[in-house]
C-alpha cells in the first residue's frame, strides 16, 4: 500500500502548482506551460483525487472553473454557475463519456450538438426588458468580474433583442480575437516596443479586461454565442440545437460551423475532419465541445462538481510544445530590420507538424520574455502563422543560459547596423545589401504584390546569384535575356515561357498592388489602397510632399516619412523610371469613394474561382469602391460562390443574403 503522506505530500504540490499556472493565465494573462502540459497536471491531480477522497478539499483546483475576479471592475454574482468542462483527449474517453451518459438516462436514445471549443474568454451576458444591462466573464464560476462597457463595444453583441424576447435572459458565449486581428494588433505592438501577447486568447482576454473602454474598441474582437443560461418569463424550446436557431433569429450571433449528429461515430468523424482543417479556421480552436441536444436530458443529467454530463470538450492535438533554444540566429527583412529567431534543436514536434525554427520578433521583446540561449522555451504554432517563442520555462535552467545581444554588423553584408531613435528594431544600413534585396524580389512576384508566377522564394536567389536580376525593375527585361534563362538548372522551355507569359500579365497589375509590392516601411494593402484613390497614379505619389501626405486621414508622420524617404532614395527613383519604361505605370480612378460603382457594397468570397485568384477578385471589387471580408455578416450585400464552397454558403443562406456566380461577378466588374 502506497504511503498516504506521500500521496497527501504528492496531492498539495499539484494543487500549488496548478494555482500558480491558474494565476499566470486568468490574472495575468502570461502562461508559462502550454496548455497540453497543464491538462496532464489537472488529469494527474483528478486521478490521485478520485483514488484518495479523504484527500479531497472544497479549494482544490479541481473544484474551481477559473481564476477570482480582479476586484477593481465590480463584481457581478452569476444567477446560475458557468460550468467548466471536462476534457477528452481520445476517442476511447470520448467514447467513456458516452458511456456513462447513456446510462445514466436508462440507455435513452439521444443526439448530438458539436461546436468548435473556441480559444477565447467566456462572458455572461443578461437582458432585461429587451437592453444588455450586465456583461461578465466566468471569473470563478459563482462570480466573475462587470465588464458591461467593454463588451458594448463588440459590434457582433446586440445592445438590444426583438420585442419576443423573454423579459429576462442570460446568454453565454466566447469573446474571441480572429487570426488576422491578432496578427495585426502583435504588429502594432511590436512597432510601438509594447510586449506582445502570446496568443489570440491572452489578447481576447487583455482586450476585454481593461480599465478604459475606448481601448476595448479599437480591438477586433468578435463573438459566439454557445447557450441560453437562463430565461424568466418565456420557455425556451425543448433542444440546445433548436435554442441555438432561436437565439439567431433574435440576432445573436451563432457559429456557423455548429452541427447536429444522430450517433457517437458522426460526432467523431467531425472531429476529425477538423482536426485536418483547423488551419483553415479564422480563430484559434482547441477542440469541440458535445453536447447532449435534449435540454430535458441535461437536467437528468445534471453535473458533477464543477463540470456538466452532458457536455464535454473533445481536444485537438496540441498546437504548443516545449523544446531547448540552441542559438538565436539573425535573419535580414526587405526593409533591413535584422529579425532574431530561434533554433530548436532538436526540432520540436507541435500539432503534427516538425518545427526547427521559431520567430522571437525583436530584441525588446526577448528582453521582455527573458530568453535566453540554452533555455527550454514553449513554442506555439496558430494557423499558417511562423511558429514562435511565447517564453522560457525559468524552472528548467541550470545556470548556463546565456542573455543574448543584437549583432553591431550585418550577418549578411558587414555593413553597420544602426538602430532609430524611438523603434524597436534594428537595421542594416546598407540598401544594397543581398538579402534586403532577396527579401524585396520575393515580396515584389509574392500573390498580395504583382503576383508573378513560378519565381518563388529558390528562384529569386537564382535569379540574383547568377547576375540575371540586381533589382525587381530588372524582372522587366529577362526576355532579352531568354538564353540565360534556359541554361539555369531546372528550367526548361516551358518555365522560362511560363515566367515571362507571368511578368508581362503583371504589367496590367492595379496601382495599389504595385504600391504594396515595391515594400514601402509602413505600407500594407490597406494603406496602398488609400494612397491609389488619392493620387491615382505612381507618378504623383512619388512626387507628394509630406503636408500633402499628412492631410490624408489615415496618415500619420512615420508613413509620411516612410514614403518621402523611400522615393527620395536615387536607386528607388531609377527602379520606378525603369519599370515605366518597361510598361508598368497602372492609373487609379481618383475621386471620393461613394461615387465609385461598388460603393457600400460588401462582398465574400467562398470556393475556387476559376477566372481568376480570390485576392485578384478582391482587388477589384476594391478598385471600384467596393469593400471585401472574410466572414458573412447582416451587412454582406453579396456572397459570391465559386467552386467546392464552403460552411460561409450555408451561413448566407440562413441570413438570406444574396448570391452572385463567378459569371455574375465578373459581369458586375464589368468583365
Amino acid at each position: 500500500m502506497k504511503d498516504l503522506a506521500q500521496i497527501k505530500e504528492k496531492i498539495d504540490q499539484l494543487r500549488t502548482t496548478i494555482n500558480h499556472h491558474n494565476y499566470r493565465y486568468y490574472v495575468l494573462d502570461s502562461p508559462e506551460i502550454s496548455d497540453a502540459e497543464y491538462d496532464l497536471l489537472m488529469q494527474e491531480l483528478k486521478q490521485l483525487e478520485e483514488e484518495y477522497p479523504q484527500f479531497l478539499t472544497p479549494d482544490s483546483p479541481t473544484q474551481r472553473v477559473g481564476a477570482a475576479p480582479v476586484e477593481a471592475f465590480g463584481v457581478v454574482e452569476h444567477p446560475r454557475p458557468l460550468l467548466s468542462l471536462g476534457n477528452a483527449f481520445s476517442q476511447e474517453e470520448l467514447l467513456a463519456w458516452y458511456t456513462r451518459a447513456s446510462k445514466l438516462v436508462a440507455d435513452q436514445q439521444f443526439k448530438f450538438v458539436c461546436e468548435h471549443k473556441i480559444d477565447g474568454l467566456a462572458v455572461a451576458l443578461t437582458y432585461v426588458n429587451g437592453r444588455l444591462t450586465t456583461g461578465a466573464t466566468r471569473g470563478d464560476g459563482f462570480r466573475g468580474e462587470n465588464i458591461t462597457q467593454n463588451l458594448r463595444t463588440i459590434r457582433s453583441i446586440p445592445l438590444s433583442v426583438p420585442k419576443e424576447a423573454p423579459p429576462r435572459f442570460e446568454v453565454r458565449g466566447e469573446v474571441f480575437l480572429p487570426k488576422a486581428g491578432f496578427e495585426k494588433l502583435n504588429q502594432e505592438r511590436a512597432e510601438e516596443g509594447l510586449p506582445l501577447f502570446a496568443n489570440p486568447r491572452n489578447a481576447a482576454a487583455g482586450s476585454v479586461r481593461q480599465l478604459d473602454p475606448r481601448i476595448t474598441a479599437k480591438r477586433p474582437l468578435d463573438i459566439y454565442i454557445y447557450m441560453l443560461g437562463y430565461a424568466e418569463g418565456k420557455a425556451p424550446p425543448p433542444t440546445h440545437w433548436e435554442t441555438m436557431e432561436y437565439l439567431k433569429s433574435l440576432g445573436f450571433k451563432v457559429n456557423p460551423n455548429n452541427s447536429l449528429f444522430a450517433t457517437i461515430d458522426q460526432v467523431e468523424q467531425y472531429h476529425q475532419s477538423w482536426v485536418e482543417r483547423r488551419e483553415s479556421l479564422p480563430y484559434e480552436a482547441d477542440g469541440i465541445v458535445v453536447k447532449v441536444d435534449s435540454l430535458e436530458l441535461q437536467r437528468q443529467l445534471g453535473s458533477i462538481g464543477h463540470e456538466p454530463r452532458w457536455a464535454i470538450a473533445y481536444k485537438f492535438p496540441a498546437v504548443q510544445g516545449t523544446g531547448y533554444l540552441k542559438e538565436i540566429k539573425i535573419s535580414i527583412g526587405r526593409t533591413g530590420t535584422l529579425n532574431p529567431y530561434a533554433v530548436l534543436e532538436p526540432p520540436v514536434s507541435v500539432g503534427g507538424v516538425t518545427i526547427r525554427t521559431a520567430a522571437l520578433h525583436n530584441e525588446d521583446d526577448i528582453r521582455r520574455k527573458d530568453i535566453r540561449i540554452g533555455d527550454t522555451v514553449i513554442v506555439q504554432r496558430a494557423g499558417e502563422v511562423i511558429p514562435e517563442v511565447v517564453g522560457p520555462i525559468i524552472g528548467k535552467r541550470t545556470g548556463q543560459e546565456k542573455i543574448f545581444t543584437m549583432p553591431s554588423y550585418c550577418p549578411v553584408c558587414g555593413a553597420e547596423v544602426i538602430k532609430p531613435e524611438g523603434e524597436v528594431m534594428y537595421y542594416c544600413s546598407n540598401a544594397a545589401c543581398p538579402a534586403q534585396v532577396h527579401e524585396r524580389l520575393e515580396h515584389f512576384v509574392s500573390r498580395g504584390g504583382m503576383d508573378i508566377r513560378g519565381i518563388g522564394e529558390s528562384q529569386s536567389a537564382v535569379l540574383l546569384k547568377e547576375g540575371l536580376v540586381k533589382n525587381v525593375a530588372d524582372l522587366y527585361y529577362l526576355k532579352e535575356k531568354r538564353e540565360q534563362l534556359l541554361k539555369l538548372e531546372r528550367m526548361a522551355e516551358k518555365s522560362v515561357n511560363n515566367i515571362l507569359e507571368a511578368i508581362e500579365k503583371s504589367k496590367e497589375t492595379p496601382l495599389p498592388r504595385l504600391i504594396f509590392a515595391l515594400g514601402i516601411r509602413h505600407i500594407g494593402e490597406e494603406m496602398a489602397e488609400i494612397l491609389a484613390k488619392h493620387f491615382g497614379s505612381i507618378d504623383r505619389l512619388q512626387n507628394a510632399h509630406k503636408d500633402e501626405l499628412l492631410s490624408i486621414p489615415t496618415v500619420g508622420p512615420k508613413i509620411a516619412d516612410s514614403i518621402v524617404g523611400f522615393f527620395k532614395a536615387e536607386e528607388n527613383h531609377r527602379i520606378i523610371e525603369r519599370l515605366k519604361k518597361a510598361g508598368v505605370n497602372p492609373k487609379a480612378k481618383r475621386g471620393k469613394l461613394e461615387e465609385l460603382p461598388l460603393a457600400g457594397m460588401e462582398f465574400v468570397i467562398t470556393g475556387r474561382l476559376e477566372t481568376f485568384s480570390r485576392q485578384e477578385a478582391e482587388a477589384r471589387i476594391k478598385a471600384l469602391g467596393g469593400t471585401a471580408k472574410s466572414d458573412i455578416t447582416k451587412k454582406t450585400t453579396y456572397l459570391v460562390v465559386g467552386a467546392e464552397p464552403g460552411s460561409k454558403l450555408a451561413h448566407a443562406q440562413a441570413l438570406g443574403t444574396k448570391q452572385l456566380t463567378e459569371a455574375e461577378l465578373l459581369q458586375l466588374l464589368g468583365k
